[in-house]
C-alpha cells in the first residue's frame, strides 16, 4: 500500500533487525523521516545509511536513561515524534523447555525486553507526543500472546501483556490525541526463525510441516508483509482506530485446521 507520510517522524525500536529494517525501509519509502533505534549501534547506522534523512540512535530499551537520550536526540533533529513503533523484542532459542524448568534469568531477559522495555520507551516518547497534542504508538505483539504455545512461557506472557497494555494505553491517551494499537505477527521468516525452524540444521525443523498445517496460507510471513501492517497503522487516513489488535498471521488464529 501507499500512504503519504511526508513530514512524519517515526521512531522504530529494534530497527536493525528483520522486521525493524523492513519497516524502516517501507516507512521511508512512503516519505517518513525514520529514527532507527537499536542496541546494535552498527546495525542501526547501517540501516539509517540506506534511508534518506534517517538517523540512528543506540538504545537499550531496558534502560530509561537510554530511552530518554534517544528520544531527545530524535526531537533535537526533527523537532517531534509522530509515531513510535515498539518493535524491539526477543524470544528464547536454546532454552525452550517446560515452565517447571524454564530458567529464571531467561524469563527476566525476555519480559525485561519485550514488555518492560516497551513501557520504558513508550513513557519516554510520550513526553513530546503529549506536549504536541498528537501521536501514535504501534506495539508489536505476537499470535503467541493470543494463542499460547508450549515451551515459550516468558514470551507468551510478555506478548499477552503487550496486547492488554495497548488497550489500557488507548483508554488513557485517546483524550490526548494519541492512538495506540498493536499488531500480532504469526510465524515470520527472520534469521532467528531460520535457525529454529527453516534452516537445514534448525532445532525444530522436523516439526515444521505439522506447524505449517495450522496456518491456512501454509507458509511463514515475509518481514515485508509485517511492515505493510505497520504502514497501515501509521497512515494518516487511519485516524479512528485505537486499542485494536491487528492480526497478520496467515489465518493462524482463525480456527483449527483438520
Amino acid at each position: 500500500m501507499r500512504a503519504d507520510l511526508s513530514g512524519q517522524v517515526i521512531f522504530v525500536t529494534g530497527g536493525a533487525g528483520g522486521i525493524g529494517r523492513a519497516t524502516s525501509h517501507l516507512l521511508a519509502a512512503n516519505g517518513a523521516s525514520v529514527v532507527v533505534a537499536d542496541i546494535n549501534e552498527d546495525g542501526a547506522r547501517a540501516v539509517a545509511g540506506e534511508l534518506p534523512g534517517a538517523i540512528a540512535v543506540r538504545m537499550d530499551v531496558r534502560n530509561p536513561e537510554d530511552a530518554e537520550r534517544a528520544v531527545q536526540a530524535a526531537v533535537a533533529k526533527f523537532g517531534k515524534i509522530d509515531v513510535l513503533v515498539n518493535n524491539a523484542g526477543v524470544n528464547t532459542f536454546k532454552d525452550r523447555v517446560e515452565i517447571d524448568r524454564f530458567p529464571k534469568e531467561e524469563w527476566h531477559r525476555i519480559v525485561g525486553i519485550d514488555l518492560d522495555g516497551l513501557y520504558v520507551v513508550s513513557q519516554a516518547a510520550l513526553q513530546p507526543m503529549v506536549a504536541q497534542g498528537h501521536g501514535r504508538i504501534i506495539n508489536i505483539a505476537s499470535v503467541v500472546g493470543v494463542t499460547a504455545l508450549r515451551l515459550q512461557c516468558a514470551f507468551a506472557a510478555a506478548k499477552a501483556g503487550i496486547i492488554h497494555l495497548t488497550r489500557a494505553m488507548a483508554l488513557e491517551l485517546g483524550s490526548k490525541g494519541i492512538l495506540v494499537n498493536s499488531l500480532a505477527p504469526g510465524s515470520v521468516l527472520t534469521e532467528g526463525t531460520r535457525q529454529l525452524f527453516y534452516g537445514e540444521d534448525g532445532s525444530f525443523r522436523a516439526q515444521m510441516a505439522g506447524f505449517m498445517n495450522h496456518i491456512p496460507l501454509g507458509r511463514p510471513a515475509y518481514v515485508e508483509e509485517i511492515a505493510e501492517g505497520i504502514l497501515f497503522l501509521s497512515a494518516p487516513q487511519n485516524s479512528y482506530m485505537t486499542g485494536h489488535l491487528l492480526m497478520v498471521d496467515g489465518g493462524w488464529t482463525a480456527g483449527y485446521m483438520f
